[in-house]
Parts: structure tokens; sequence; C-alpha cells
């Protein structure tokens, strides 16, 4: 399966979403933090980023997993830089 790339804050939003529309979360009413993705040299499956230390998880650290799990096999982080043009014309 081909991934599609997302940038950091589009991959945090996905990851973001997936999680609190998980019956878990739902019923614990908890708001889970989750962190930006940090990015890292493609493994064995070809995925190029990780994500760790979410807050406010204790107890659900198992269904971030799987959407961890889920999200990594669907999307790359962005390895694009966008220039910024320079303000002073140099």
């Amino acid at each position: 399966m081909i991934r599609k790339t997302l940038s950091a804050s589009r991959l945090q939003n996905e990851v973001d979403r997936r999680i609190h529309r998980l019956q878990e979360v739902i019923e614990d009413g908890v708001k889970i933090q989750v962190p930006r993705p940090r990015p890292h040299e493609a493994d064995a499956t070809g995925c190029n980023w990780t994500m760790s230390h979410f807050g406010n998880a204790v107890g659900l650290e198992g269904a971030i997993e799987r959407v961890l799990q889920a999200v990594r096999a669907e999307y790359n982080l962005s390895t694009e830089t966008k220039e910024k043009a320079d303000p002073f014309g140099n």
C-alpha cells in the first residue's frame, strides 16, 4: 500500500481526530493531548515518523497504539520544507 503524505500538523490532527472518536475515550470523557509527530528514517514498513508521550492517556495506551498503527500504515510525514522568502530580497 502506498502511503499518502501529510504535514506534521495534519498528521497530528488526524491522530487526534481518530483517538477522540474511540468509544473508550468518549466513555471516559477525557481529552488526550496528542504530540506532534517526530520524523525518523523509514522503518521496515516504510513509515518515517512516530509519536510518543501522549498526555492524559493513562489506561488508554492500547487503544492509542492501535490508532497509531493504523495511521502509520496510511500516512508518511512530509519531508519537504517550504523555503521562506527572504523579506530583504537577498
